[in-house]
């Protein structure tokens, strides 16, 4: 049966229902924006949900705990201890700048003296470590301890800070005091006592013990050296005067410079020196040892010693050794005992400068026995400070006192009387 045109377009499918199940089956475009918006959403929330978190922490660790009151007051005592930490220590001094202008007539000085003469509290040494830290300046520029100063010159000392942890504490040192009132002391100072805190010697010294007896020194010479106006070497005895005020250490400091101030010095020395002599020779550090010093030639690296001189004369003489009393016109580092090594006669016991055992070989065979004997009694170098003499800077009365010798120079002279000698006339053995 012959199927009419209209059924057979109805029973044809629709050409249109191909691209209607291709466009159903595929993906449409816009479902991958949808995907983004999705998953952004959901990023979103997640930092919603974060910070939700994070504001109830924080308002969790926000709330104050219910404390008991001890906890509050160990609280408060820690915050107080805290604070004190972060607060800088009162025991630092701030720096402090000084202006200065050099006047008419004042010019052609030294800077270094010139300064020792205008600025108050600051000891001549002092001056110079603050130069070497570039702490003075003259017309703007850092200058030289040994510049000239000239009139019209701008001088600024801008003063370092100091801090007072370095500082000398008091110690309960016994001290065998000659002589004391409101302005100074004068002590026997015992060998084997170092005079003030040093390079590897933090306390256990005189300036240590005297702020203990006196609680208040002078610190014209620094913060490290109460008091002391001139110093002895560890095992050296004798008398020594120290300052218990700025003002009277400055006198003191002057009359030393200006060789008032009259110091005697008893030693046994190895060999026979001349009867009486000078010698006046420049010191300095040696040039191989800085522990040591030195006799310094002119030449010696173009750096002048400091002037220097020791007068002496012979008490006693024996076989191999002599009995000298010293007296100083300058008072170096180790002045005496330098002076007189440099001459051939070591100080006895004096082992730094070649007067220990090492003299032993000078010493002629038949006495060599003996000359052993006297180190032996010896602990170290045989030097005692013996007298001492000045006028008191602010009562003018004359001041002079006396120490005998130790039982341990005695103990040496009592071996050595058995090889007294009288001197013959060509003891001129002097100054080699």
């Amino acid at each position: 049966m012959p199927i009419s045109k209209k059924t057979a377009k109805a029973a044809r499918p629709k050409a249109t229902s191909a691209k209607v199940a291709k466009v159903t089956a595929r993906p449409k475009a816009t479902s991958a924006k949808t995907v983004k918006k999705s998953v952004a959403k959901k990023a979103a929330a997640k930092k919603v949900a974060k910070k939700t978190v994070a504001n109830k922490v924080t308002k969790a660790t926000a709330r104050p705990k219910t404390t008991s009151a001890a906890t509050k007051k160990t609280t408060a005592t820690a915050t107080k201890k805290t604070a004190k930490a972060a607060r800088p220590k009162a025991t630092t001094a701030k720096a402090a700048s000084e202006r200065l202008l050099v006047g008419e007539g004042e010019g052609g000085a030294r800077l270094d003296k010139y300064l020792d003469k205008k600025l108050e509290n600051a000891s001549r040494t002092r001056i110079q470590k603050w130069m070497e830290r570039g702490a003075v300046t003259v017309n703007g520029e850092v200058a030289r301890k040994s510049r000239p100063v000239e009139q019209g010159d701008v001088i600024v000392v801008t003063r370092p800070e100091e801090s007072v942890a370095g500082n000398a504490r008091p110690e309960n040192i016994p001290l065998e005091i000659v002589y004391e009132d409101k302005y100074l002391v004068v002590v026997n100072k015992p060998k084997g006592l170092v005079t003030h805190p040093g390079h590897g010697v933090p306390g256990g010294t005189l300036a240590n013990a005297l702020l203990h007896h006196y609680k208040t020194m002078s610190d014209f010479g620094g913060a490290d050296r109460p008091g002391i106006v001139h110093r002895l070497d560890r095992d050296t005895s004798g008398l020594l005067v120290a300052a218990r005020d700025n003002v009277t250490h400055a006198a003191l400091s002057a009359m030393l410079a200006e060789r008032t101030i009259s110091r005697t010095y008893q030693a046994l020395v190895w060999r026979e020196p001349a009867p009486s002599g000078t010698f006046d020779a420049p010191l300095g550090r040696h040039p191989k040892d800085p522990v040591k010093r030195a006799v310094i030639v002119p030449t010696h690296r173009g750096i002048p010693g400091k002037p220097a001189v020791t007068h002496y004369r012979v008490l006693d003489w024996y076989q191999f050794a002599a009995h000298v009393e010293v007296t100083l016109d300058t008072g170096r580092t180790h002045q005496i005992r330098v002076h007189f090594a440099h001459a051939g006669h070591p100080v006895a016991g004096d082992t730094l400068y070649g007067g220990g055992e090492p003299m032993l070989g000078r010493v002629p065979p038949l006495f060599q026995t003996p000359a052993a004997g006297l180190l032996k009694r010896l602990g170290s170098q045989a030097l005692h400070a013996v007298r001492l003499s000045f006028t008191h800077p602010r009562t003018k009365k004359k001041l002079a006192f006396e120490s005998p010798l130790p039982q341990e120079f005695k103990d040496a002279l009592k071996h050595l009387e058995k090889f007294r000698r009288e001197p013959e006339a060509d003891d001129d053995d002097n100054l080699a």
